[in-house]
């Protein structure tokens, strides 16, 4: 592409220009993206010999380049084909997506006749029910001088955005080449730390770096990737984090480095020119939407009612703000009368910074990952808090069916429903019945069976109910309650996923009363659903304090053959960090109620000897409470508060809020929960910790079979399935206490296993275990 021009995809330029009308989301669940793929095959494969599928192209008009894939052009019928997913009735799709779908088709016609020449092509939208397989065929004759004029049409409506765009892109390249690190100094680590970074940025890597809590990893991330924008022309940059206060610190550090912009000569200091730098906070749909009790429609909801007619000033608004983080988002829609939520869906094509969660990019239907594939984006990622990305991707390739709701649902159905849902509840049965032996002695079923494979009786069952759902929701869009709806998503995501089982996954059953089972797909290595995903990235960072061993990271998350492994030296030294070994106390389940004493002791003893502020951390709530309920006995005298089940925001909160500096007390928490990680209590706001567990996941059932699985693909069953993960727990917790170079504090680890030697070893190098 030469100097000047503009690169757009044909969806791209068809969902900036094509658009109009309301914003219509009744419930129509889409087909997943592999059932997508799979449709697509299967309609080629149903047209005769010479059709072309996936058919490049490509045209240019005023400095603008307009590409993609058509999806299939038969050449001896002339008949190009726009092929489109849905399920259930076609009906319901509204007007202004069809009008999307035939402004593509009729870009696709005006290259094509373009680049052979031909004076005229059949155009058609074939829409595919993926449940039946039958084909929906629309089609309309047009000359290429019609399309010619239209595809010019709409390159002239963009090209004004275009230019804008290019602009954009030349004064924030500009701005990034010109970037200075914010501080007179690095922190300790902290260079090592930026220097891996933009190596990964500069070779197209992926890095898997562990770096010590506190010599600032956010920043040390951020500000080279950001340098490497512009000198390895990266078009986006995906911040993800795993929790909110990660994506809180994010847009700080960026508010610094991209959105504080230095005002202009004769500029006041309080006036600011539109920032070099676009940064998106993408915030979870029932947070951002102002009308939870409206359905996304525009005969419902006064935010979709002509949403696309009001959305180009709206999204003008925006990026000629520059900064918008959830405050500021909310403010620009609702001054367009505008959804915040699809707002912020718009905007993160025209961002250049979007912080938010890792489902965005590594989940089923992940918006920047489709986005990203799309346009054709050189994409550079950092993962923040990475060693959770093994769990939460498990959760995001997980799936569940439950048998109660299906019951308590079937007694308030319509009577439209009554057969499928009947049918479903009759294979429910069967499966309960036939999923295994009774336990001898006890008359009574297992409470866990695991199953050989997704039961197929199940999923056609499964099948036929979320068409008749799907059918039944598109004529009565008012008429579905919450329960319908959550019945539909479960077994949407549980035949998605069956659609896909295989090693990485099991398939079990749950029992928790009459009528009350659980059918569960469970993702035990995520790596087959995640390296698609890396491998679609430019360059990915995954950085947190505990990634150690890199091996345990590499497998379970799929990591292309040729990462880096990145350790960067801690700055703290021993002397700061007092770690102690109980080894004389065991807190195996068995051991419990005889460790409660010498915890309790060793609680108290520590801190008469050094009052201040402690984190006390179990392995279960109720371990937690029986220490706490003899540590209250024994020493009334001490400040106590503990973690809760199911503690809300305010709770948590309060919680923290008990952590005041001079103060003292001891909070009593549960490892691997809120208060274990991602909690910042610098100086004597803590001064100590104790661990009264080794965080090893319990000897279920599950977890037996995880084992043997991981044993099998990777020879690491024990470490891949317990060690690995509850001393990741462990390291987090403890690193509570030393929070910057003045910290002092005192760490507690209570459990002989602790003195083990393949224990020990995976314990931070620079604690001095005593």
């Amino acid at each position: 592409m030469s100097e000047g021009e503009y690169r757009v995809a044909v969806r791209a330029l068809c969902d900036f220009t094509a658009r109009e009308g309301d914003l219509d989301h009744r419930f129509t669940p889409a087909p997943s993206a592999r059932e997508g793929i799979a449709g697509h095959a299967l309609v080629a494969g149903r047209r005769g010999e010479g059709y072309e599928a996936e058919l490049p192209l490509s045209g240019r008009f005023a400095g603008l380049v307009v590409g993609g894939r058509a999806d299939g052009y038969d050449p001896a019928a002339n008949r190009l084909e726009e092929v489109k997913t849905h399920r259930g009735d076609l009906s319901r799709m509204a007007a202004n997506q069809r009008a999307l779908h035939w402004a593509q088709v009729r870009v696709y016609g005006a290259l094509l006749c373009a680049e052979r020449g031909l004076e005229g092509v059949t155009l058609a939208l074939v829409y595919l029910e993926i449940t039946t397989g039958r084909e929906t065929l629309l089609t309309e004759r047009a000359s290429a001088a019609e399309l010619t004029a239209f595809f010019e049409a709409q390159c002239r409506r963009f090209l004004a955005w275009a230019g804008q765009e290019g602009e954009h892109r030349l004064r924030r390249d500009a701005a990034l080449r010109e970037l200075a690190f914010p501080h007179a100094a690095f922190r300790p680590g902290q260079r090592e730390l930026a220097e891996g970074v933009y190596k990964a940025a500069a070779t197209g890597r992926c890095l898997l770096t562990q770096a010590p809590t506190g010599i600032g990893k956010t920043l040390g991330t951020l500000f080279p990737m950001l340098a490497a924008m512009p000198r390895r022309g990266l078009d986006r940059l995906a911040f993800l984090t795993m929790k909110t206060p990660g994506r809180r610190l994010a847009l700080d550090t960026l508010a610094v480095l991209g959105a504080g912009v230095t005002p202009a000569a004769g500029e006041a200091p309080s006036e600011r020119r539109p920032p070099p730098l676009r940064v998106l906070e993408l915030v979870a749909r029932d947070k951002a939407c102002e009308h939870p009790d409206k359905a996304c429609h525009g005969e419902a909801c006064p935010l979709a009612a002509g949403f696309y007619d009001r959305l180009p000033a709206a999204r003008q608004a925006a990026v000629a703000r520059g900064w918008l983080d959830r405050e500021s988002l909310r403010e620009v829609a609702l001054a367009h009368r505008v959804c915040p939520y699809y707002l912020g869906q718009e905007l993160a094509r025209w961002c250049d910074v979007a912080v938010g969660d890792v489902n965005h990019w590594f989940d089923h239907h992940a918006m920047l990952h489709g986005l990203a594939r799309a346009n054709d984006w050189r994409l550079g990622l950092l993962v923040d808090e990475a060693h959770n990305l093994v769990e939460r991707a498990r959760g995001m390739y997980s799936a569940e069916l439950d048998q109660g709701r299906l019951n308590r649902l079937r007694r308030s159905a319509p009577p439209a429903l009554a057969g499928p849902l009947g049918r479903l509840a009759r294979q429910w049965q069967q499966l309960v019945r036939d999923s295994g032996p009774a336990e001898e002695g006890d008359g009574q079923r297992p409470d866990y069976c695991l199953l050989d494979g997704v039961p197929k009786g199940m999923s056609g069952a499964l099948q036929r109910a979320v068409a008749a759902i799907t059918d039944y929701l598109g004529e009565h869009p008012e008429g579905g309650s919450a329960e319908l709806q959550e019945l539909l998503f479960e077994a949407l995501a549980f035949c998605q996923l069956a659609e896909q089982f295989g090693e990485h996954s099991l398939c079990d059953l749950t029992r928790r009363g009459r009528g009350r089972a659980v059918l569960g797909l469970r993702n035990l290595v995520p790596a087959d659903f995640l390296a698609p995903r890396f491998a679609a990235a430019h360059c990915a960072v995954l950085f947190s304090a505990t990634l150690s061993p890199g091996h345990y990271h590499r497998d379970l998350l799929g990591l292309p053959a040729d990462s880096v492994w990145q350790a960067v030296a801690s700055p703290f030294a021993a002397e700061q960090l007092e770690v102690r070994v109980r080894g004389d106390i065991s807190t195996r389940l068995r051991d419990r109620e005889r460790s409660t004493a010498p915890i309790v002791a060793e609680l108290a003893g520590q801190y008469h000897r050094r009052p201040g502020h402690y984190l006390a951390f179990f392995s279960s709530f109720a371990y937690l409470e029986m220490v706490l309920a003899r540590f209250r006995e024994r020493h009334p005298d001490v400040p106590v508060w503990a973690q809760t089940r199911g503690m809300q925001e305010a709770e948590r909160d309060a919680f923290l809020g008990r952590f005041r500096p001079a103060g003292r007390g001891i909070g009593f928490a549960v490892l691997g929960g809120a208060f274990a990680e991602g909690i910042d209590l610098p100086g004597d706001r803590l001064i100590g910790a104790f661990i009264a567990t080794l965080g090893l996941p319990p000897a279920d059932p599950f977890n037996e079979v995880l084992k043997a699985r991981l044993e099998t693909r990777f020879g690491q069953g024990d470490d891949y399935a317990y060690r690995i993960p509850g001393l990741i727990k462990v390291v987090q917790a403890a690193g509570r206490v030393i929070r910057g170079p003045e910290d002092r504090g005192t760490v507690v680890l209570m459990d002989d296993r602790f003195a083990r030697r393949e224990v020990r070893t995976r314990l931070p190098e620079w604690w001095r275990l005593g």
